[in-house]
């Protein structure tokens, strides 16, 4: 898959997507476009069922539009087939979700390194690769633990280092901290702020949380199917 480095990480050119037909239809997006430069995190705001899952799906190469055009890291996920999107997902994209995913029979350091072994990432690069995010996100000491034995914030933290195993380009986050007290949902925006910065990722957060948007260079809102930019 040919990569052409931009400035821009996300393009979103007026992008539309609806759920069922007719009367009955949902117009979950309605003619959505913005830009994410590289290096930014970007929180995508909005209130639910106002299209935030949908619009990370449709970014995420997980969904296409009805109509418009979506370009990541320098692809046009138009012209790309499913096995190119495949490549996109496990070679540029990093995904956290709200309810972690973790795999519950295998400790936090197996975690982590799934995407590394389905890569199959050389065993010493893939110990050195684990470790070094383990200790990024605060968690070398317990890399021996299983999903059950570890707080919620620890799994989110877990959860967010298996995202960043193959070296993303962008971090995608659905409601990351929705799980989560405030005072560890806190935590956890700004460790993925850091992260950000440290590893040179873009990140594009979908959040209902209002006390975390100060932690973001920009915000975007959904509202009635399009975006509001704050």
């Amino acid at each position: 898959m040919r990569q052409v480095v931009t400035e821009t990480m996300v393009r979103v050119e007026d992008v539309h997507k609806s759920y069922g037909t007719g009367a009955a239809a949902v117009h979950a997006l309605r003619g959505v476009s913005f830009e994410v430069p590289r290096g930014e995190l970007v929180a995508l705001k909005g209130r639910s069922g106002s299209g935030k899952t949908t619009l990370l799906n449709i970014v995420g190469g997980l969904d296409a539009p009805d109509r418009g055009r979506v370009r990541v890291d320098g692809s046009d996920l138009a012209d790309l087939d499913e096995n190119g999107l495949l490549a996109l997902r496990r070679d540029h994209i990093g995904f956290v979700f709200q309810s972690f995913g973790l795999i519950p029979i295998l400790t936090a350091a197996e975690n982590v390194g799934v995407p590394l072994r389905l890569r199959r990432a050389d065993p010493r690069e893939r110990e050195e690769r684990v470790e070094l995010l383990l200790s990024l996100v605060g968690l070398a000491d317990h890399a021996a633990q299983r999903p059950g034995e570890l707080s919620g914030g620890q799994q989110q933290r877990v959860a967010l280092a298996r995202a960043l195993a193959n070296h993303p380009s962008l971090l995608i986050a659905d409601e990351p901290t929705g799980q989560l007290d405030a005072e560890t949902g806190h935590a956890v925006m700004e460790l993925l702020r850091a992260v950000v910065r440290s590893e040179h990722v873009t990140a594009l957060v979908a959040t209902h949380d209002t006390t975390l948007l100060d932690l973001a260079d920009r915000v975007l809102e959904l509202s009635d199917g399009g975006i509001v930019e704050h």
